[in-house]
């Protein structure tokens, strides 16, 4: 028991618990409409998108989350504007956006020798380093989540689904993905600080893509995927602090490892429902 509860006891652990937490909460939100429409790699870009901002703001000594927020908010509008183009497909736009945003930043840090750490920290984030406003700030920006997802529900499930739908219905689908776009770079905004861009994925789109082996229902899709997030960050930070490897890339690897084990949980759940109702059918 000592082995489970006494990283716990020690008041950094604490916060980055607490710092897990929450962000696995606000990524269960947006994960699961990341997951149900498709848009793991446009998150991918966004959350590389952010570099220059990143860059530019620590240079000058400002907000990095202001400065990572306004640069995903450039990355959302150039793949919106370039995605209405007939000539080439959505994934074109992003690709290029990602790669000319990613471009940009390098060249950025490569003029200032002395980001290179606060790089690190940019990728790979550092969870152990989670300060009191770090954890206001990620339960402001969860309230803001959960009132966005509450509000825009029905547009996002008819847009999950049918374009024309919800078109139809009138919940102006445009404006949706505009809002959703807005609640994924949230979500990766709030939580780069905390796992970084390269790792921030293992807890958008791993807990709710194993929560979806069980749940047909959004909202119970959402609740697993944030049990799971948890357990990934609590198991993680247990890992790492007695392994010795870097707590917020245990916490990603958790996050996925847990989707293959609800994977084969679940194939094994079908085969085994399969056998029976075959020996059911015989009988």
């Amino acid at each position: 028991m000592e082995w489970l509860f006494a990283p716990f006891e020690v008041s950094f652990v604490q916060r980055a618990l607490w710092g897990g937490v929450l962000v696995s909460l606000i990524c269960a939100l947006a994960g699961t409409w990341v997951v149900l429409r498709g848009m793991a790699f446009l998150g991918d870009a966004m959350s590389h998108g952010m570099l220059p901002g990143v860059a530019l703001a620590s240079m000058a000594g400002g907000n990095l989350l202001v400065g990572a927020a306004v640069s995903a908010g450039v990355m959302a509008l150039g793949v919106t504007a370039l995605g209405r183009s007939r000539r080439f497909s959505q994934d074109t736009a992003i690709g290029l956006l990602f790669v000319g945003m990613l471009a940009i930043g390098v060249i950025i840090v490569s003029h200032s020798q002395s980001f290179a750490v606060d790089l690190t920290g940019f990728l790979f984030g550092d969870v152990l380093a989670v300060r009191d406003t770090d954890l206001v700030q990620l339960a402001v920006a969860l309230g803001v989540a959960a009132v966005v997802s509450a509000l825009g529900y029905r547009a996002f499930l008819a847009l999950s689904f049918d374009t024309r739908t919800a078109h139809t219905l009138g919940l102006r689908p445009k404006l949706a993905h505009a809002v959703l776009l807005g609640l994924l770079t949230l979500a990766i905004v709030a939580s780069f600080h905390v796992v970084g861009t390269l790792l921030v994925f293992g807890l958008l789109i791993a807990p709710p893509a194993a929560a979806m082996f069980w749940a047909s229902r959004i909202p119970l899709i959402m609740l697993g995927a944030a049990l799971l997030g948890c357990l990934a960050t609590g198991t993680g930070l247990l890992v790492s602090w007695h392994w010795g490897t870097a707590a917020g890339a245990t916490i990603a690897a958790v996050a996925v490892a847990l989707f293959f084990v609800s994977a084969l949980a679940s194939r094994v759940r079908d085969s085994r429902t399969t056998t029976e109702e075959g020996i059911a059918t015989s009988s």
